[in-house]
């Protein structure tokens, strides 16, 4: 199976700069979107074959996921159940038969770490909401989780140290969580690879110089390491400040 997901960055922005190329040539089993940026209306897409899910944030312009799949879900729910956290759109999770696979857009911590006290409590109620749904079978999950884990995981950790996606904090937690049991796909098949990112400011030139951050990950249940085949990370395709990544299972 194929998985593949995608900060667009806005896709009605995304379309009109390749978007639906990318999407067919991927050919994925499931297809995953944050930060739609969309509200229930806001764009006609036509994906044959396809089973589409939306989850959009009550603020306009703002947040949002969207799930895409071929085979369509024993059940689909929407958040994590938790009111505090669910106004932004930021999960959608689909129910198979062997496992369970989840689409999350992590709170940003904001200039000046404005919002790092309540990423603190998302990171804690996402983790047990991952954990509860282990007890019933395994889970995949993936999407834009605004952190660069280690040093490896961007271009310039000493300058970043404490800013938004690198703190102390927000890397802690992401340890915690694999530490729980979970595998970062990527790092398991090419643990110590570097300079690959996903993301890219707009300024500075960043994507051109290649001085990106590696934040977008697919992350999956110990019980399924053995079906892992391969972890991609798509920075040829253009179209968003993010490139796609994916996943390939047995």
């Amino acid at each position: 199976m194929k998985f593949i997901s995608w900060n667009v960055n806005g896709l009605r922005a995304c379309m009109g700069k390749g978007f639906l190329d990318f999407f067919k040539e991927a050919d994925a089993d499931i297809f995953c979107l944050q930060e739609t940026k969309l509200q229930e209306g806001q764009i006609d897409l036509d994906l044959p074959g396809y089973h589409l899910y939306w989850n959009y944030a009550e603020k306009k312009g703002y947040s949002g996921t969207a799930v895409f799949t071929k085979e369509e879900p024993l059940q689909v729910t929407y958040g994590i159940g938790i009111e505090e956290h669910d106004h932004e759109g930021r999960v959608i999770t689909l129910e198979y038969l062997d496992f369970y696979f989840i689409t999350v857009y992590t709170p940003n911590s904001q200039n000046e770490l404005a919002r790092l006290p309540y990423r603190m409590k998302w990171e804690d109620d996402f983790l047990a909401y991952l954990k509860k749904l282990e007890e019933k079978k395994p889970v995949i999950f993936c999407g834009d989780l605004n952190v660069a884990h280690e040093e490896i995981d961007l271009k310039n950790p000493k300058t970043n140290h404490k800013n938004a996606g690198f703190t102390d904090e927000e890397r802690g937690k992401f340890t915690a969580l694999i530490q729980a049991g979970f595998i970062d796909t990527f790092r398991y098949f090419y643990p110590d690879l570097k300079d690959v990112y996903s993301w890219w400011s707009y300024r500075f030139k960043a994507r051109e110089k290649n001085a990106g951050w590696r934040i977008d990950y697919f992350v999956v249940s110990e019980a399924l390491k053995e079906r892992l085949e391969d972890a991609v990370i798509y920075h040829e395709v253009m179209g968003s400040d993010h490139c796609p990544v994916g996943l390939k299972i047995s």
